[in-house]
């Protein structure tokens, strides 16, 4: 058993020699490069830093978009901010002109309950009724023409409203 041991790794020892030898053999031959594949080569480098210049410039143009684009953007939320504020301002006036507008109507109708208390009291041509009638008519004539320039402004005031302190503006 031995010889035959000994044999085995001759042949193995004899087989992997000559993986090498040939695996060094096929590394050292190069065969030379054809003049017409240098010359393909060339032209493909040249047309490779063509089209990274291409690339460079889109891309400096696309940065230089996306930069103006970020400066639009800044401007409009600014505007729409602006905007924002205006709308909640006019909200904030029309708040407090309807409230005015609400405390002026009681006037009015308190001023209507009086006139027609004095008319029955007093008679339509007294005193007390004429100036109960002036106080209807100074309260109305101050408060609707800046109700109705506050409607106008805001989108939420109906049709009705509108015409109501146009008219009673008029008077």
């Amino acid at each position: 058993m031995n010889a035959e041991h000994v044999v085995r790794r001759g042949v193995l020892a004899i087989a992997f020699a000559g993986l090498l030898a040939g695996g060094a053999h096929a590394k050292s031959q190069d065969p030379a490069p054809q003049p017409q594949d240098i010359q393909s080569d060339k032209k493909d480098i040249r047309s490779d830093g063509k089209d990274l210049a291409k690339d460079r410039a889109d891309r400096n143009g696309d940065q230089r978009d996306i930069n103006h684009d970020k400066r639009d953007l800044a401007k409009d939320r600014a505007d729409r901010n602006a905007d924002q504020r205006d709308i909640n301002h006019d909200r904030r006036d029309l708040n407090k002109d309807r409230a005015d507008r609400n405390a002026d109507q009681r006037d009015i109708n308190h001023d209507k309950t009086k006139l027609a208390r004095d008319d029955q009291k007093f008679g339509a041509n007294s005193a007390q009724a004429q100036a109960d009638r002036k106080a209807i008519s100074t309260t109305t004539r101050r408060t609707w023409p800046r109700i109705a320039k506050t409607a106008t402004r805001t989108r939420k005031t109906s049709t009705k409203t509108r015409k109501t302190c146009t008219r009673i503006a008029r008077i």
